[in-house]
């Protein structure tokens, strides 16, 4: 359940973050909510490959995670860089509702149907953008189709546009069965807001999180963005500011990725009202040293969380883990996604929908799974998956488990990747002896860094398609 503000940090929790360090390491690489990233999927992976892995990873008590891709958007927001579909006419999405439901019973032919959905994310988009009718009908038609756990441990969240939300919408929300919610805030700045076509008073979000409160949802996480157009450190300290006095347990805060090359909506983004790299890399900095001075624990990269809050839970037993929702305490779960672009995460396998609309509803429409390239992890990778992950969720790694788990001699293994971290550790990044490796709370905000010294699939080439990782 929601609650006050996070507790205060202990003095040696704080740090101050070297800029001049961060600059250094400074450049683009993956987020790793994958390994191997979705750069190294192939097109040779295809439906036929999806349901053999399904059938798969059929055993008993099993279970599954869903995500709903949703990508349907009232407005565009010029920043944005997902898959979605700009109209204001709700009707648009009974189509794609109906090929849905298509695409369910195409999985689930595969699935043994005592397998318990533990996690449930509808993404987008928009996901809000549906009237209450249409969320009601397609919570029923994966209840149809799958067995939706209702024990109070389920982790059922969607992302919610305050623009497009009420307290009529989070009651119907938790009639549903929903209990975490996902707010896009990025910024409480009126000359910001304007510049990315995304006017959002405080009082909007601010009422849905005092509802969600009063009706009693597990968490609430908030989503902002800095490197926008016309942000400062004293301009983002104020917003900071006011969303630490809304207390939410969760935060999320994205470094901005401007490709107008890629994504034309940011082509109405001035590129000259940017914060130059100085100034973003001073806007991270703080933002680090203010939230763990108001008592969030610094999960890793761009998340923070309250120390009571599940996935600080997580972290410090050890338990956290990494799918294609970011953190999660749930990556034990083979992940199906539904949708398009959706991508789901099944044995050992990744594979994903066409990113069209049009491919999408093509393949559903003629009976098979819109399944358009994905990889199947060798030996190696899986090896690499978990030393990844461990390290982005434990911010550390036990050697000696890592050997006992894969019968392999770390350092003989990885005699390359240590000649790489010589450096991180000169750096202050990294400590480690022979039985474990510690990430230091400056290494923390170079962790993509970290990890890519550990990734044999990425190229210089490839390397330029992901985000700045600060």
């Amino acid at each position: 359940m929601l609650s006050s503000a996070p507790r205060p940090a202990s003095p040696d929790a704080l740090f101050a973050p070297d800029a001049a360090l961060l600059q250094r390491y400074d450049g683009a690489g993956p987020r790793y909510t994958s390994y191997p990233p979705a750069t190294a999927f192939t097109d040779h992976f295809g439906p036929d490959q999806l349901t053999q892995a399904l059938s798969r990873s059929n055993a008993p008590g099993r279970a599954l995670s869903l995500y709903v891709h949703i990508p349907f958007c009232r407005r565009i927001c010029f920043y944005c860089g997902c898959n979605r579909i700009a109209t204001r006419q709700t009707a648009m999405a009974e189509p794609y509702l109906e090929r849905l439901t298509r695409e369910m019973a195409l999985m689930r032919r595969h699935l043994d149907g005592d397998r318990m959905v533990e996690q449930l994310h509808w993404g987008g988009g928009t996901p809000t953008f549906l009237n209450l009718d249409q969320m009601s009908r397609l919570i029923d038609t994966l209840g149809a189709h799958f067995t939706l756990s209702d024990r109070p441990d389920r982790d059922f969240a969607i992302e919610i546009d305050p623009r497009e939300a009420n307290v009529y919408t989070l009651r119907h929300l938790q009639s549903l069965g929903f209990n975490r919610l996902s707010l896009g805030v990025q910024d409480l700045n009126l000359r910001v807001q304007k510049a990315i076509n995304r006017v959002q008073p405080r009082e909007l979000s601010e009422n849905l999180i005092d509802e969600a409160r009063r009706l009693g949802f597990r968490s609430l996480n908030l989503d902002l963005i800095y490197g926008l157009p016309h942000q400062s450190v004293a301009s983002f300290a104020d917003t900071l500011d006011q969303i630490i006095d809304m207390a939410p347990a969760r935060l999320s805060i994205f470094n901005y990725a401007h490709l107008p090359e890629r994504f034309l909506p940011q082509r109405r983004i001035n590129s000259a009202d940017l914060p130059d790299t100085a100034t973003r890399l001073a806007i991270q900095c703080m933002t680090v040293t203010k939230l763990t001075q108001a008592g969030y624990v610094h999960i890793g990269m761009d998340h923070f969380a309250r120390p009571d809050d599940s996935l600080a839970v997580a972290q410090r037993e050890g338990q956290l883990q990494r799918n294609f929702q970011g953190y999660t305490t749930h990556a034990h779960c083979d992940l199906i996604g539904l949708g398009v672009s959706a991508i789901s995460q099944v044995d050992d396998t990744y594979a994903q929908n066409a990113a069209q609309l049009e491919a999408w509803q093509g393949a559903i429409d003629s009976g098979q799974l819109a399944t358009c390239r994905g990889v199947r992890l060798s030996a190696d990778d899986r090896l690499r998956r978990h030393v990844i992950h461990r390290l982005m969720c434990d911010m550390r790694l036990d050697i000696d488990a890592i050997e006992a788990t894969f019968g392999i001699n770390v350092s003989y293994y990885f005699e390359n990747v240590f000649e790489k971290l010589a450096t991180f550790r000169r750096d202050g990044l990294i400590e480690y002896d022979k039985h474990s490796l510690m990430v230091t709370p400056m290494g923390r905000l170079l962790i993509r860094q970290l990890a890519m010294a550990f990734d044999t699939r990425l190229t210089a080439e490839g390397r330029q398609r992901f985000s700045r990782i600060l």
